[in-house]
């Protein structure tokens, strides 16, 4: 027969006259070493003790003490794109993630997931010879594909990772996660009551897939992707630690920044000539705060404290456990942050990070009674800007900003047998694109040209290698371009020119700032005005480097681009009619019905007994979300507005046998009204003051209340004790007084992001 795989050995009609042969399967070398890339989320330059802060950070800062600390290392001011740059050595438009995942523009540099052009380090490794593993966040799969129904082409396991536990979207409870083992849908292994923590989890995980590994296949070495969800929102941690921190930042951002920077300067992350930047606007003088701004402010900053101590101690044990098997001296571990600290808490810090989503700013004074929740399991928080900025010292601005502060993070390499100069500096300029190509060439495997049948893009970073001895990157001058959602900039050799870009406002009206890094890191003194001629010339060379990676067309839309998902081969229909089948495992958030901000109707088709209740429908957690449901008989509805519940119930029983219950909801200005229905008669009615234009980032449950329970009038999951036949759920199309509305929101969250 003709042979379709390789054989060099020869085949007669008998054995006795054959030559067998085995293919050598692939192997990078005895010597090839471990590969740990730990990646913290939304974490500014100074949080960790070894850049600078006074938050406890000790296992990390073991780690820098025992390899290198990188001062001058730059990202994507944004998750996805950031997870995208640093898993392919490509620049992230050039791989189709200008933002986050769950947008796709219909463009070349926004598809939601990553070319299949530009192979991950998992596909290339793997292919390799390594066994890969992916844990915690991914974000590069487009979020409407991220459902038990697929397709599963984006998801870990197709992208070069042999084993993956974690979640899929940009962020979860972390109490009560969204899991997914591999390609499948997980509850946690225990609950919040029992001691649950997802950092925890994770760190099980990795350290299992790790024993399976080395204990059964010794001869392969293993690569790990650890995505941590901290320090993303919600910041959430075990009560030990939060009580730990009770009082630690009373004194306030001010006093703390002014700490942090001159330890930075003692431990010489930062040049003796960097000057520490002006607040950002809308940041206050601590000591001008009233009281209650103070009280909230502090607990926000205990919640991110002990969250990043617990993610330590995490690392901690993790490292722990690599050097107990014998594994540590050989492993690279990259660590690292996706972009710097977040804005996303506004000027005062949230309760319930969606409030940001919802352009409500939640003031202090309404806050300051539920401080308790802060950090535990019913809370969904994000600290104000002037602990942002801190955490980003001595650096402006914020993660989504192309300044500093957004895209100048912490990088540390630890490797001791390949790391000969340890507990030292690096302060040369390199990027995210240059980790792949490092790991390639401490692993010593080459890019192939083609991988799975699709030709590869070159790589766009630079290794890093030559700094593990104590020598520079070498090579031309670096030249590296940076955009987000319109905000731009460009690194040419020391000078920086950048842009803060007004959402809505022609680009051309952009103005560039100009700033000499080597003698001014923190980008305090703009000198457009003194070389005009420097500014030009770089300006060019940004549209240059721009068409060349594929940045065009600029686009500066983010929560607009939610609307593209009703089109032809979605898992959104056209007609807006939704039909579940149950049982269905749950939902991720994207692909559920988008009932938020707009009118809609819910029937449920269900026979039941009299006494067997359940939810039928609910979308979100008890911090916030909606569900329909039955108990003692009635039909009910609970409208959860970040903690205030609006709840009715019907007038009727539901019938025992055979019946059609449903909810009517109507957005009537800013509010809303809501009808209970059984066989087609109003039961029941209720009135909500405001309608969320974005309920939660967790997803829909049917026939159940999957995670945190929306309502408190029911423990656990309650799952439907009858049958339910089928849920339909219809988005309807807004009058013309809500359409009105919708575009003065619109406007109002145009003014919110300027």
């Amino acid at each position: 027969m003709k042979q379709y795989e390789p054989f060099e050995g020869r085949i007669e009609r008998f054995q006795k006259d054959s030559t067998p042969w085995w293919p050598t399967p692939a192997h990078p070398g005895e010597d090839a070493p471990n590969v740990v890339v730990i990646l913290i989320d939304d974490l500014g330059f100074s949080h960790f003790g070894c850049f600078g802060s006074d938050l406890a950070t000790p296992h990390i800062d073991r780690l820098a003490a025992g390899g290198l600390r990188y001062s001058n290392f730059h990202v994507t001011p944004l998750c996805s794109p950031t997870r995208a740059a640093l898993l392919t050595g490509r620049n992230h438009h050039s791989v189709g993630v200008r933002s986050i995942s769950n947008f796709s523009s219909g463009y070349p540099h926004m598809r939601g997931h990553v070319s299949n052009h530009a192979a991950t380090m998992g596909e290339v490794l793997r292919e390799s010879g390594y066994t890969t593993f992916a844990i915690g966040k991914w974000h590069l799969c487009p979020m409407e594909n991220a459902s038990s129904a697929g397709p599963f082409d984006q998801w870990p396991l197709q992208r070069g990772f042999d084993r993956f536990y974690g979640f899929l979207d940009g962020e979860t409870d972390q109490f009560a996660p969204d899991l997914v083992y591999d390609n499948h849908r997980v509850e946690p292994p225990k609950s919040v009551a029992e001691g649950y923590h997802l950092s925890e989890d994770l760190v099980d995980h990795a350290l299992s897939f790790i024993h399976d590994a080395r204990s059964i296949r010794p001869d392969r070495p293993f690569f790990t992707y650890l995505a941590f969800g901290a320090m993303h929102a919600p910041h959430q941690a075990p009560d030990s630690y939060l009580q730990k921190y009770r009082g630690v930042f009373d004194d306030g951002w001010d006093v703390a920044r002014e700490r942090w920077f001159a330890r930075q300067k003692e431990m010489g992350i930062i040049a003796p000539e960097t000057e520490l930047a002006p607040r950002n606007p809308g940041v206050e003088p601590w000591d001008s705060l009233p009281e209650n701004h103070r009280k909230l402010a502090a607990r926000l900053q205990e919640a991110y404290a002990a969250f990043l101590e617990h993610t330590d101690d995490q690392i901690g044990r993790f490292m722990d456990e690599l050097e107990r098997l014998g594994e540590l001296d050989n492993t690279l571990v990259l660590l690292m942050s996706d972009n710097g600290a977040s804005q996303e808490g506004g000027p005062f810090g949230v309760l319930h990070e969606m409030k940001f989503f919802n352009f409500i700013m939640e003031t202090p004074d309404e806050a300051v009674d539920r401080l308790e929740e802060i950090g535990g399991p019913n809370s969904h928080t994000n600290y104000p800007w002037g602990w942002a900025q801190a955490g980003n010292t001595p650096f402006k601005w914020y993660k989504q900003n192309t300044h500093e502060g957004g895209v100048h993070v912490p990088l540390i390499a630890h490797w001791p047998k390949g790391i000969t100069a340890a507990g030292e500096i690096r302060h040369d300029f390199a990027y995210v694109t240059d980790i792949a190509p490092t790991i390639y060439e401490s692993a010593g495997v080459t890019l192939p040209d083609v991988l799975r049948g699709y030709e590869q893009m070159p790589l766009a970073g630079r290794s890093l290698t030559p700094t593990f001895a104590g020598d520079e990157v070498g090579g031309e001058p670096r030249v590296q371009y940076f955009e987000m959602m319109g905000h731009r900039a460009l690194y040419e050799d020391g000078w920086k020119i950048v842009t803060r870009h007004q959402f809505g406002s022609p680009f051309e009206d952009d103005v560039w700032e100009l700033y000499n890094l080597r003698e001014d890191p923190s980008e305090c003194h703009d000198l457009a005005a003194q070389h005009p001629q420097r500014v030009e010339a770089m300006i060019e060379r940004w549209w240059v480097e721009a068409e060349e990676y594929g940045v065009f067309p600029l686009d500066d839309r983010t929560i607009e681009l939610f609307g593209s998902r009703f089109r032809d081969r979605s898992p959104h229909p056209v007609d807006r009619h939704y039909t579940y089948r149950p049982p269905l495992t749950p939902v991720p958030a994207q692909v559920s019905p988008s009932i938020a901000g707009r009118n809609w109707d819910l029937s449920a088709t269900i026979h039941r007994n009299a006494g067997e209740d359940g939810v039928l429908f609910a979308t979100g957690n008890a911090a916030s979300g909606v569900v329909v449901f039955i108990k003692d008989d009635e039909l009910c509805f609970d409208y959860n507005i970040f903690g205030e519940h609006h709840e009715a119930k019907s007038s009727q029983m539901v019938p025992s046998g055979s019946s059609v219950v449903g909810v009517r909801f109507r957005r009537e200005d800013a509010g809303g009204s809501v009808e209970l229905v059984i066989n087609d008669d109003v039961v029941g009615s209720l009135t909500v003051p405001f309608v969320m234009r974005m309920i939660s980032s967790t997803g829909m449950s049917v026939g159940e209340d999957h995670g945190s329970q929306v309502s408190t009038r029911y423990q656990g999951s309650f799952p439907f004790e009858g049958k339910l036949e089928r849920l339909d759920i219809e988005l309807l199309a807004p009058s013309r007084a809500q359409n009105a509305e919708s575009a003065a929101a619109d406007e109002r969250a145009s003014m919110s992001r300027q």
